[in-house]
């Protein structure tokens, strides 16, 4: 958000978007009651309601309404303008946030720190990790500029433009078991046997369910975990077979083997995404070019 803004109405605006204060207090690492000053404070001066309060959040009121779209606008302008000065001469300046997958930390994080620090000096990295839903949900809210997100696919779907690499998703079970004697495994075999997968509302288990209903067979969910590491521990436990992919996140983990599983191959993206409430300065576009490059020869050691 620009700084040539009135702070409150900053603060204004990013309630707005929200339709939150708590949510806008989190964004400005401020306490939620200054945020309901600032608001109040601009209600006064305007002799206006801006929001209407109620137990699920804030709606903007009539006068607000017509004040965010002339706001949002001068603050993009204002950002394009400052980033103009900052830029006169072709050299980014300036913050870039970048959210990664934990499976891309090890890939990721080192070689573009390097890579940014040696072209561009004036550009200042913050990374943050997460899953894939925490991270798209940042982007929306515009607290990063851009992250490495999980897309699920199969093998007859095109590539697409913003992909950086493609990873098979594999049945983890523990070494020796029947279902691990081969390299890979179709998928009609899944029938019936307990597995260990992510929520109900994950991508992943959304795309499982439609192609169980298309082959049909039936998916028996006998535990569901959130993060890699849960669902292979719970895997050693003896809790059933885990349906992950990674950058062979089980070989850490002795007594686990894996099974690609095939007929039909599934396969999730790592897509690099920009956020759409952030400006689009020449630094975030030479950091985005910089991972571009970088990621597809750091992620050729994973199988896909």
């Amino acid at each position: 958000m620009s700084v040539f803004l009135n702070d409150r109405w900053t603060i204004f605006v990013k309630a707005a978007e929200y339709g939150s204060f708590s949510r806008a207090a989190n964004f400005f690492n401020l306490p939620q009651s200054n945020i309901s000053r600032h608001i109040a404070q601009l209600e006064e001066e305007l002799g206006a309601r801006l929001f209407h309060r109620n137990g699920r959040g804030v709606s903007l009121s009539e006068v607000g309404q017509r004040l965010l779209p002339r706001l949002i606008e001068l603050s993009q302008q204002a950002d394009r303008l400052s980033d103009q000065i900052l830029t006169q001469g072709q050299t980014p300046i300036g913050e870039v946030r970048v959210g990664l997958l934990p499976w891309c930390v090890p890939a990721l994080a080192a070689p573009l720190f390097r890579a940014v620090r040696s072209q561009f000096p004036q550009v200042e990295l913050h990374f943050c990790e997460g899953p894939s839903s925490q991270l798209d949900e940042f982007l929306t809210e515009g607290r990063i500029d851009l992250a490495t997100l999980l897309q699920e696919h199969d093998a007859t779907t095109p590539a697409r433009n913003n992909q950086l690499t493609c990873i098979s998703l594999e049945l983890i079970g523990p070494t020796g078991a029947p279902l691990m004697d081969a390299p890979t495994i179709p998928f009609r075999y899944l029938d019936g046997i307990p597995l260990i997968a992510p929520n109900a509302g994950h991508p992943l288990r959304v795309s499982l369910a439609r192609l169980a209903k298309k082959h049909g067979i039936s998916l028996n969910i006998a535990v569901e975990a959130d993060s890699i590491r849960l669902q292979h521990e719970v895997c050693l436990g003896g809790g059933g077979y885990a349906l992950t992919s990674g950058f062979n996140d089980y070989v850490a983990m002795p007594g686990l083997s894996s099974s690609t599983i095939v007929e039909p191959k599934i396969l999730r993206s790592i897509v690099l995404t920009a956020s759409l409430r952030r400006p689009d300065t020449l630094a975030v576009r030479e950091v985005e070019r910089i991972i571009r490059n970088v990621a597809p020869d750091l992620f050729k050691g994973q199988r896909a």
